[in-house]
């Protein structure tokens, strides 16, 4: 799978972590970036990968700030993203086919992130009368 990533300044650390895991796993990734502790500003990466997730280039997306909110909205605001800044990684994927995770580098540790991670990659789309409601988040334009 193919994973396209990125954080802000306060999401940088756990990024790296996220990479060492998406490499034992054995996924492809690319960094949007930021790439260092300097203060940057959390919509210019989580929109970058975003649109990589959206164009279809990426199967799905991992993006990181300190809170997990501001990203997730910045990754949201582009069409054909379905980004929930979610503990509930499992259901984010079973019930609304989320093709990208937030994670709130402040308030989640690295074990419990990689497990959301693992998680999220690895759970299918139920479909059925989920597949309705999808549809229905698609169709909403900007």
């Amino acid at each position: 799978m193919k994973i396209a990533l990125g954080s802000d300044h306060g999401g940088y650390a756990l990024k790296c972590d996220i990479i060492q895991l998406l490499e034992k796993l054995g996924h492809e990734y690319k960094d949007f970036g930021c790439y260092s502790t300097e203060s940057c500003d959390y919509p210019d990466f989580g929109e970058a990968a975003a649109r990589a997730v959206a164009s279809g280039e990426y199967d799905r997306g991992i993006v990181i700030c300190t809170t997990g909110i501001g990203i997730s909205i910045a990754a949201n605001k582009v069409q054909g993203i379905r980004c929930a800044d979610s503990l509930e990684a499992e259901m984010t994927r079973r019930h609304n086919d989320a093709n990208m995770l937030a994670i709130g580098a402040g308030f989640t540790g690295k074990n419990l992130a990689e497990r959301m991670v693992e998680v999220f990659l690895s759970t299918d789309f139920e479909g059925g009368r989920h597949e309705r409601r999808v549809n229905k988040l698609n169709a909403i334009q900007p």
